[in-house]
């Protein structure tokens, strides 16, 4: 039997009178995807951080058994990284940040870097700025990033954010090869279930305070939602697709496919 990568017993994550989350149990084995879902504001991102060791937990406990890989959201006004090359981009990766370890020497950085844009088909990228690539090949890069590091566990916060379908379903198939390949766990905070749906194991769903975690059946129902919300949720299959249906008096949308909030 092999060790969970990524152990929450008991945990509690709170803000003065604001509870995220409480009590919450949850291994992440190896080679396991996990959706994190839920309304804006809920702590999908906060999560991510509490595992980057970012935010501190304020009971229980939080224990991760191998290197972590991050891919950040990314935000189209980053003009720090527009101007980089490529292989620059990636080579932040290999040097560490005060969440990770770094890699020392040139040479062991730069078979780093090669073996990570490889991994990703990005090589000819290597030299582009990153500004003039587009969000799929920056995307292409932020992953190869991460990858530097041959992460035990990917956290992915909203990476399909402002990706047209092809470039979701290209960021999409490199983690899920990724996971095949090398066994990597993967975390993925998303608003868009559906372009993930065929390959996820669990989902974590966060909302008000209170949690469910589930295979996506035994979350993504009518019954466990409206318990979750508090109100009435309607959860159809539509072509392949889930749509989620909130109550006429709710802050519930169906643009991404699955019930969303507005952050209060």
């Amino acid at each position: 039997m092999t060790e969970p990568v990524l152990r929450f017993t008991g945990s509690e994550l709170s803000f003065g009178s604001r509870t995220l989350w409480r009590d919450l149990d949850l291994d992440v084995e190896p080679g396991e995807f996990i959706a994190v879902l839920g309304p804006n504001g809920s702590g999908k991102t906060t999560l991510l951080r509490t595992v980057l060791g970012q935010t501190s937990t304020t009971a229980g406990t939080m224990t991760v058994n191998g290197r972590l890989g991050y891919i950040p959201q990314q935000h189209a006004d980053d003009s720090d990284t527009m101007m980089l090359r490529g292989r620059d981009l990636v080579g932040f990766g290999a040097d560490g940040s005060s969440w990770g370890l770094g890699l020392r020497g040139l040479r062991s950085r730069r078979a780093r870097v090669d073996a990570a844009l490889a991994e990703v088909d990005a090589t000819r990228y290597a030299s582009s700025p990153v500004g003039l690539l587009s969000g799929g090949e920056q995307q292409r890069l932020r992953i190869a990033q991460a990858l530097t590091r041959d992460p035990a566990i990917l956290l992915c916060d909203e990476p399909l954010a402002s990706l047209d379908l092809k470039s979701q379903q290209l960021v999409v198939d490199l983690l899920d090869a990724r996971r095949r390949r090398a066994n990597t766990a993967i975390l993925f905070v998303t608003h868009e279930l559906n372009p993930v749906l065929p390959f996820v194991d669990r989902v974590v769903y966060l909302a008000g305070g209170q949690f469910r975690v589930g295979t996506v059946d035994e979350v993504m129902n009518s019954e466990t939602l409206s318990e979750l919300y508090g109100s009435p949720i309607d959860v159809l299959r539509v072509g392949g697709r889930l749509v989620v249906i909130g109550g006429e008096d709710s802050h519930h949308c169906i643009e991404h496919g699955y019930a969303d909030e507005a952050a209060s």
